[in-house]
């Protein structure tokens, strides 16, 4: 396997904003001369940056990720899996040798999953399966909050490489609660961020956000509904806003842009052309299941996403996890989902997630945690399930609902809904 290092060295000269230099991806700082296969931890973007460069010029084969999304035990299972594992914080550098000597594959990419169906898996790419974006481009400057190593950051990253006038505006955690201001300043007109990102920034200061100049609005990494969709619309009348389902093992697979939740149902079983890059989808039982040309390495055929959707008019709502989103109140199942959504519809909450609560006679009940907007005026818990009861089934009713002062987010910008 060999690397693309044709083309994916046609945004070297772009602009990279990051760790409060402005820098081109030539110009980024250089890591030591890197092991084949490492696995390089990071606590900074410019370090994973330079990794991923190190990569498209020399071919290694590459794992990056934040130090705090790998403990000790799964550095142990990437030294015995062959990888040398090279942690670098700040300015320093360490190289623990692989356990496991093994030939190389160059060119390989490898991601962890999210962990959301238990311990993150690594699956391979290449800059080829990561690049998603190929045809030309106007000239953007990208915001990158993501954590480093995640899908969803692989992909503003390899946009930023492989495409010419795509500049990258890099944001740090600590930078999480600032970076409309860090945006604007450096004229950010694209923004990727999860539905949880979006919530949060609008959250704490609508105004500072109204004053990026946006243009492409994107979300996803979460279920995506009708409420952020229609928030963003508000706040920026002409950007063009996509939601878009991906995936480490599928790529990225759903592209929507007509500001509606969900896809339409007619997208469901169509059969590609040959050679087409669009991906098959279909539904068996409540599951979505996809087959796209954008898999990792050995994925090939259908796969089952283990997310669950819902059937609502014409569209396919993708509501949560099967094994969480489904609440078996006394028999009658409701979607937690289709349940937040109810709930965030309503003007004055600014996020919740819905769960279940076990429950005297009937088992389980439908519970719920709220953030409610600052900006709104007071509101109760009875408000809330008096606005639901004429919107949900009784049983879909919550009967528990718990306010927090604020959103909660992981290190990868979702929060548990």
């Amino acid at each position: 396997m060999t690397a693309r290092r044709s083309t994916a060295l046609i945004g070297d000269d772009n602009r990279v904003v990051v760790g409060g230099e402005t820098l081109t991806w030539r110009t980024l700082h250089k890591l030591p001369q890197l092991p084949s296969p490492a696995a390089v931890l990071v606590d900074n973007g410019a370090d994973a940056l330079a990794a991923v460069r190190h990569h498209a010029v020399h071919g290694t084969e590459l794992l990056v990720a934040t130090s705090s999304r790998v403990d000790l035990a799964m550095r142990e299972e990437l030294g015995e899996s062959g990888f040398a594992v090279v942690t670098a914080v700040a300015d320093e550098h360490s190289v623990t040798p692989a356990k496991l000597k093994r030939v190389e594959e160059s060119g390989r990419v490898w991601l962890l999953t999210s962990g959301s169906t238990g311990r993150p898996k690594r699956i391979g790419h290449t800059l080829e399966s990561l690049t998603t974006v190929r045809g030309q481009q106007q000239p953007r400057t990208w915001l990158c909050p993501y954590s480093p190593g995640t899908y969803a950051w692989w992909q503003v990253v390899t946009l930023s490489l492989t495409q010419a006038d795509q500049a990258l505006v890099v944001i740090e955690p600590s930078e999480l609660e600032s970076w409309p201001k860090i945006a604007a300043a450096h004229g950010v007109t694209a923004a990727s961020g999860t539905p949880t990102f979006w919530r949060q920034t609008i959250y704490r200061d609508t105004e500072a956000l109204a004053a990026v100049p946006l243009e492409q609005i994107t979300l996803g990494g979460e279920p995506v509904d009708q409420a952020i969709l229609d928030r963003l619309r508000e706040i920026f009348p002409d950007a063009r806003i996509s939601w878009i389902y991906a995936s480490s093992e599928v790529g990225a697979s759903i592209v929507v842009h007509d500001g509606l939740a969900g896809f339409p149902k007619a997208w469901l079983d169509r059969t590609p052309e040959p050679g087409s890059e669009r991906p098959l989808l279909s539904v068996d039982g409540d599951e979505l299941v996809i087959s796209s040309p954008h898999h990792g390495a050995g994925l090939e055929g259908a796969h089952r996403t283990g997310d669950r959707v819902e059937f609502v008019d014409d569209r396919v709502l993708i509501t949560g996890r099967l094994d969480t989103d489904e609440i078996n109140v006394g028999g009658s199942k409701v979607s937690a989902g289709l349940v937040r959504n109810v709930l965030m519809a309503h003007p004055s909450v600014a996020w919740a997630r819905v769960f279940a609560r076990k429950a005297p006679i009937v088992g389980r009940m439908v519970a719920a945690e709220v953030v409610l907007d600052p900006g709104m005026g007071p509101i109760t818990d009875a408000d809330l399930v008096q606005w639901c009861t004429t919107r949900l089934p009784d049983y879909g009713v919550p009967r528990r609902i718990r306010f927090l002062d604020e959103i909660p987010s992981k290190e990868t910008l979702k929060s548990d809904v």
